[in-house]
């Protein structure tokens, strides 16, 4: 790829102008208020991909929030590469913690500080300028799609419909995303894996009203003794996970994998004076990444009933409740997860008391084998700008559209990330580094042309 490192110096100036004019629009997908923001930035994603070179650019009306597709078909004998990225923020609040406003974006301390400044504007703009460097040099080596979406933070909800009745549309040879993070600015990594998620809340009810703990208490079951009791059972000594058929599909991943997902570098004691706790828990014979990466979890997200006001009150209550949710690895199906538990919890309780388990949501987890093309293509690409090979990470957290990609188009994704853990994404002061920004665009065109060169 040559001259990309002379077209980004050349070009800073106008590059960091046109990503502040995208950062300044309020596209919050979650107010209804700001449905006219998510045009706006529609429009403007428009005008980025077709400046950038793209032959074809339009917006598309879903149920919600508009999509934007664009593309570049140089020859369809090609392999082509579909662009993932979302235009939607998050909301702001608390906006008192802001340093500065969160749609006027600034840059202090080598940072672009603006809501979207990561997550994912300047993730996606990236992608949209190494485009650019591509085709006005003429060194795009093959066919590009870019699909932005308007509700990534609210679930994707009207992108899988989309993608049913547009398959052929946006039919590619593998999906390329930046909206995940490296470890740290000198320590590249890819993420290989997002763990799914299982979802539920439980409700238990002793009596047909709360009662008097002292003229009742130690005769009726109390529904929140009784749901602690359950929930303890759900894990054993050892910390796995109890319910039946919980592990069924869980896929061991291998030897040479972990391995070298162990060259991450993590600072146990650090960790946990981070969080303010002096030990750590989890599944036996499992390191703490890999607990968070490439095993299952099992959490009680919050538990409430009786009373809790001001002072005391001596009350037996009727009901207590939970929300209860499992990370799951890649190869759990989330509706069966769902329904086992379901099944499970409501098997074991009492008969002093009712449990009715509520499946809320879930979505598939997702992995890409380090042995494809697609990765290796990835891999090659960071080698060459970062002089050292990334590390492949699973990721503990969850991004559904990427397994229902899979599912419906029938392609892998490579979830190519930039942004650091130090970002503040869905928080105050949301940030992205120049050097990663800008390190992003140096990097794409690289895996254009690796990508190209191994599907030859």
């Amino acid at each position: 790829m040559e001259g990309i490192k002379s077209y980004i110096s050349e070009n800073k100036s106008r590059l960091l102008s046109e990503l502040f004019d995208l950062l300044r629009i309020p596209s919050i997908s979650s107010i209804e208020s700001h449905k006219p923001d998510m045009y706006k930035a529609a429009d403007m994603w428009v005008n980025i991909l077709k400046d950038a070179g793209a032959d074809k650019a339009d917006i598309y009306e879903t149920a919600g929030n508009p999509i934007v597709f664009a593309q570049k078909i140089i020859n369809p004998l090609l392999p082509t590469v579909l662009v993932y990225a979302h235009m939607d923020v998050m909301p702001v609040d608390p906006i008192e913690l802001w340093d500065s406003p969160p749609f006027e974006p600034i840059i202090k301390d080598g940072r672009i500080y603006a809501r979207g400044a990561d997550d994912d504007k300047g993730q996606g703009f990236m992608h949209a300028k190494a485009f650019e460097f591509m085709v006005k040099t003429n060194q795009l080596p093959c066919n590009v799609k870019f699909l932005i979406e308007g509700e990534e933070e609210i679930g994707s909800v009207n992108l899988p419909q989309f993608c049913e009745e547009n398959k052929e549309m946006l039919k590619s040879d593998v999906i390329l995303v930046s909206d995940t993070s490296m470890i740290a600015p000198g320590i590249p990594s890819i993420t290989t894996g997002l763990r799914g998620l299982a979802y539920w809340q439980v409700e238990v009810t002793g009596p047909n009203r709360d009662l008097h703990s002292g003229l009742f208490g130690g005769a009726v079951g109390n529904p929140i003794n009784v749901l602690a009791k359950m929930i303890a059972q759900m894990t054993d000594e050892d910390g796995k996970i109890t319910v039946p058929g919980f592990y069924d599909d869980v896929i061991e991943v291998d030897a040479e994998e972990r391995k070298r997902m162990s060259q991450a570098p993590f600072d146990e004691e650090r960790y946990k004076r981070a969080i303010g706790v002096e030990e750590l828990a989890g599944e036996k014979g499992f390191a703490t990444t890999e607990r968070t990466g490439i095993r299952p979890s099992f959490d009680v997200c919050g538990i409430w009933g009786g009373y809790t006001g001001e002072g005391a009150k001596t009350v037996l209550p009727s009901k207590a409740f939970a929300k209860i949710s499992s990370r799951l690895v890649p190869n759990q199906d989330h509706h069966k997860i769902a329904d086992l538990f379901k099944a499970h919890f409501e098997s074991i309780a009492p008969k002093s008391v009712q449990v009715k388990v509520d499946i809320l949501h879930g979505g598939q987890g997702y992995v890409c084998p380090i042995d494809l093309p697609e990765y290796k293509a990835a891999e090659m690409a960071i080698d060459k700008v970062y002089s050292r090979k990334p590390v492949p990470v699973r990721s503990g957290g969850s991004i559904p559209i990427i397994s229902t990609f899979e599912e419906i188009l029938g392609v892998k994704s490579i979830l190519l990330g930039f942004g650091l853990e130090a970002d503040a994404i869905h928080s105050p002061n949301e940030n992205f580094p120049l050097e990663q920004f800008f390190t992003g665009i140096e990097t794409i065109p690289y895996f254009y042309k690796n990508y190209a060169e191994l599907k030859k």
